[in-house]
């Protein structure tokens, strides 16, 4: 048995010009698989570098990776979710730019009742990464409360649920934007202090709040743009943390100048190392999850799109046009 889906595809790496609106055939649930129904899609960068081929794929593709919706089919094998869970995901490989999918069940999860379909999807992937960032991405030395931290692109969908839980963890977050309305909605979430680095020297202002010692650690998603300046802002054995490239790629650069730096640490995260099984997946879900319906953390969706306005949300988004989540409503 079959049924009839839209979905967004592309047939080449390219522009947002490239996104197409298609009907694809879904079929039944394989074991280890299920398939769900969306009621909301999530949008990330990396539906961008899927698309223009920073990270390349087989095509025809059929972009996005974070979804809500309900459970309609169950395959072999699957024993955490049955037909009619609410559920949410943040998952390879990507496919979630439709109404009904057919994907693998280990990073899928029940959705707590409290929280609404829309949040679950603008939040998944978004927030699994906040908390591997501020849970597992950790200096050598630690974290512990009244330390600070620098995070980049502070008024986006990850930044703002960072500012959030830094602040629970008692962290003395230092948000960079691009604007001054940005940072102000960075400092509205939680940010200690915020930096308009189109207006002044990161760098320097991070010496100047932190009297002169740097930060512990600097979480980066920008790239190219950020990445020699954030050297300069760490402590001696601080950790450089890259998990993007908004920017562009950060280009080739020698190990050797991190040893004058202070004796630095670099790290590349990815969040599809972190959830490649169900048990860890459920782990860091279950702790965003308890974040969100605490109130610790809560889940702003400034912009919301159609499946067939896709290509306006990915030019808004390349154009840093967005703040918190964006999501695609069906």
């Amino acid at each position: 048995m079959t049924t009839a889906s839209r979905a967004i595809q592309i047939t080449e790496h390219g522009g947002p010009e490239k996104l197409k609106l298609v009907t694809v055939e879904v079929g039944e649930p394989g074991p280890g698989e299920i398939r769900i129904r969306h009621k909301a899609i999530g949008l990330n960068f990396i539906d961008v570098y899927q698309r223009s081929g920073l990270y390349q794929g087989a095509m025809p593709l059929q972009l996005g990776m974070e979804g809500a919706g309900v459970i309609e089919a169950v395959g072999e094998g699957v024993t955490h979710l049955n037909v009619g869970d609410r559920a949410a995901y943040a998952s390879m490989p990507p496919g979630s730019y439709c109404d009904v999918r057919v994907m693998p069940a280990k990073c899928v999860c029940k959705l707590p009742d409290a929280i609404s379909f829309e949040t679950g999807a603008a939040m998944m992937l978004k927030g699994l990464t906040a908390q591997y960032l501020l849970k597992k991405t950790l200096p050598v030395q630690g974290l512990k409360a009244g330390d600070f931290v620098l995070f980049h692109a502070a008024a986006g969908g990850v930044g703002l649920i960072a500012c959030q839980w830094a602040k629970a963890l008692g962290l003395k977050l230092i948000g960079t934007a691009g604007s001054d309305a940005k940072c102000q909605l960075a400092l509205a979430h939680g940010a200690a202090h915020a930096i308009n680095y189109a207006k002044e020297d990161f760098a320097a202002r991070v010496k100047e709040i932190t009297g002169g010692q740097g930060v512990k650690v600097v979480y980066d998603s920008v790239g190219k743009d950020t990445w020699d300046k954030s050297l300069d802002c760490l402590q001696p054995f601080g950790l450089m943390a890259s998990f993007g490239n908004a920017s562009g790629p950060v280009p080739p650069f020698a190990p050797g100048i991190l040893g004058p730096k202070g004796s630095l640490y670099v790290t590349r995260q990815t969040l599809f190392t972190h959830i490649a099984t169900r048990e860890s997946t459920q782990a860091m879900a279950e702790d965003l999850f308890e974040a969100v319906t605490s109130g610790a953390v809560k889940i702003r969706i400034d912009q919301r799109y159609t499946l067939e306005n896709v290509q306006q949300a990915h030019i808004d988004l390349e154009a840093r046009k967005t703040t918190g989540c964006t999501i695609i409503t069906l």
